[in-house]
């Protein structure tokens, strides 16, 4: 896994109240001045999100799709040009190393990754290519990815072509997946999520062509809103170098449990059949009074003591300020949580208010921000363990989860 990321700056950027993305988006909007109308217009399908920034790497030849199967969590042999999924490339002892979204268009296989993904896989997938016939290259540089709620392949401008869209699969339980999430009526299955993989060049020509059609920019602010409402895992926001895919609900959409030996095969096997992953995410509704937001890495923490981290947060047009959160298996489910952020203070604010600091005074001090959260279990702390269990999910009430 590597964390840097090409240096990357949208064409998009130079529209009128574009502010810069940061982390993972990096290189594109974070918002173009009005972040919670745009997330309305993303909402209904009138928006589109420019995620020019994301990685892209191709694998083409015959043996490509068997190829990639004996290396990752899932099975893409039966992958049929217009079919999406997604996979996970795992370490021996079963953790998340990549996690790309995949289509093949018949000749060639498309891993959509985030930036500091791209070059990572497409090293190591070369080192692992022996006498096969397949080749791996990283193309991010001459493919974009355009995001949406909808499919827009007949709106697009012709001049754009050629086309390929991935269709996310979440939440739906895939071949040989299975849910930890206990609901009856999950989230994700609201959002429609549709990435649009089309030349870096005609990134501009078909914005301007959509724009003429009534659609609008979002940023990347509306995107992250409305993955995290859906519980929707994002390699590099809700992962860390420990991640297991349990952790995360991830054996719905990008593992089969059925397939043949893979990296990593004996964690997942062993911990689903006869253990409990260590942490679980979960769903945060934060205290909308601070009129702020955590940041990724503020602390959760139970009477005191620290038993989790926030991966993101965002503020939803709907639920208000939202979060989504790694905690640790033992905290109860029921329990109501604080969040706390360091807040850096001092010389930077006085420079922003046109003060001069005062030299007796200490400046980066660090303060504190918090807010109190109330828990939505994604994973159940008794997740796992299925060896002589009753088979099915149990049903939760209707309305997205246990709400506790």
């Amino acid at each position: 896994m590597t964390d840097t990321a090409p240096s990357y700056s949208s064409v998009l950027l130079h529209r009128h109240g574009a502010v810069t993305a940061e982390a993972l988006d990096e290189g594109v909007a974070a918002h173009y001045g009005d972040p919670v109308h745009e997330q309305r217009a993303l909402a209904r399908g009138r928006a589109v999100v420019d995620q020019s920034q994301r990685g892209v790497v191709t694998v083409s030849g015959p043996d490509r799709l068997s190829w990639l199967t004996t290396l990752s969590s899932q099975v893409l042999t039966g992958l049929t040009p217009g079919d999406s999924t997604e996979t996970l490339f795992l370490s021996i002892q079963g953790r998340v190393e990549f996690a790309p979204h995949v289509l093949d268009d018949g000749q060639t296989t498309w891993l959509i990754t985030e930036a500091r993904e791209a070059a990572g896989l497409a090293d190591w997938l070369t080192t692992m290519r022996f006498a096969l016939r397949v080749e791996i290259e990283d193309v991010s540089d001459r493919w974009a990815v355009l995001a949406a709620t909808r499919d827009l392949r007949e709106v697009l401008p012709a001049e754009t072509d050629p086309v390929l869209v991935w269709h996310d699969p979440w939440p739906d339980v895939g071949v040989g997946g299975h849910a930890y999430a206990v609901t009856k009526d999950h989230p994700g299955a609201a959002r429609s999520w549709y990435e649009h993989l089309l030349p870096l060049a005609s990134l501009e020509t078909a914005v301007a062509g959509l724009e003429e059609q009534g659609y609008t920019l979002a940023g990347s602010w509306a995107a992250e809103a409305l993955r995290i409402e859906a519980w929707r895992p994002r390699w590099g926001a809700d992962t860390d170098e420990k991640t297991i895919p349990h952790e995360l609900d991830w054996m719905r959409t990008a593992v089969h449990l059925a397939k043949g030996c893979y990296k990593g095969q004996e964690t997942v096997a062993r911990v689903h059949n006869l253990g409990h992953p260590p942490r679980r995410l979960t769903f945060l509704d934060l205290d909308g009074s601070q009129h702020t937001l955590p940041g990724p890495g503020a602390t959760v923490e139970l009477n005191g003591k620290v038993v989790g981290r926030v991966t993101a947060a965002q503020l939803h047009h709907e639920a208000g300020p939202i979060a989504l959160a790694v905690l640790k298996r033992s905290v109860a489910p029921d329990a109501v949580l604080t969040v706390r952020d360091a807040v850096v203070q001092g010389s930077d604010d006085a420079a922003a208010n046109g003060d001069t600091p005062n030299k007796d005074t200490p400046t980066d001090a660090p303060a504190t921000e918090q807010w109190a959260a109330a828990q939505t279990v994604v994973v159940p702390p008794d997740a796992g363990s299925v060896v002589g269990r009753a088979q099915g999910l149990l049903r939760g009430p209707r309305g997205g989860g246990m709400r506790l």
